[in-house]
C-alpha cells in the first residue's frame, strides 16, 4: 500500500511545509486508487525541527506532495526515505490524483525565504 502525505490547510496544500495545520495522508492500492485517508495534526515548530518525518514514516508514508520547503525539511524527509515533490498547490485530493496519473515532477525549487510563495498552479509537469 502506497501512502502519500500532503501539508494541508483546509483542503488545500499549504505552501509552507513547516507551518501547515495538518498533513493529509492518502492510502493508495496497487491499482493506484485512493482507498482511504487520514489527518495527522501538525506538530508545533518548524517542519525540519519537529519529529514529523519520523511520524510520517511510522505511518508508512513514502511520498510527500508539497508546495515549498527549505533544504532542512527536504533533507530530513529524504533521510526517512520519503520522496518529496515540491511545487504543488491546490486541492489535496486532486493533486494526489494528478500524481497517481504520473503527471507530477519535483520543481527542484526550495523555499529560501519565509515570505517566498509559488502560487497559481496545481503542480509542475
Amino acid at each position: 500500500m502506497l501512502k502519500i502525505a500532503l501539508p494541508t490547510r483546509g483542503n488545500e496544500i499549504d505552501s509552507h511545509f513547516g507551518h501547515c495545520d495538518s498533513y493529509t495522508i492518502f492510502s493508495v492500492d496497487d491499482k493506484l486508487k485512493i482507498v482511504g485517508s487520514e489527518i495527522l495534526p501538525s506538530p508545533k515548530g518548524c517542519g525540519c525541527k519537529s519529529n514529523i518525518a519520523a511520524d510520517l514514516k511510522a505511518k508508512g508514508v513514502s511520498v510527500m506532495l508539497a508546495g515549498n520547503m527549505g533544504d532542512g525539511a527536504l533533507n530530513v524527509l529524504s533521510h526517512h526515505n520519503i520522496t518529496v515533490y515540491r511545487g504543488c498547490s491546490g486541492d489535496v485530493r486532486q493533486v494526489t490524483e494528478v500524481f497517481l496519473k504520473g503527471n507530477i515532477n519535483d520543481s527542484g525549487v526550495g523555499c529560501q525565504h519565509h515570505d517566498h510563495h509559488d502560487e497559481g498552479h496545481v503542480c509542475n509537469h
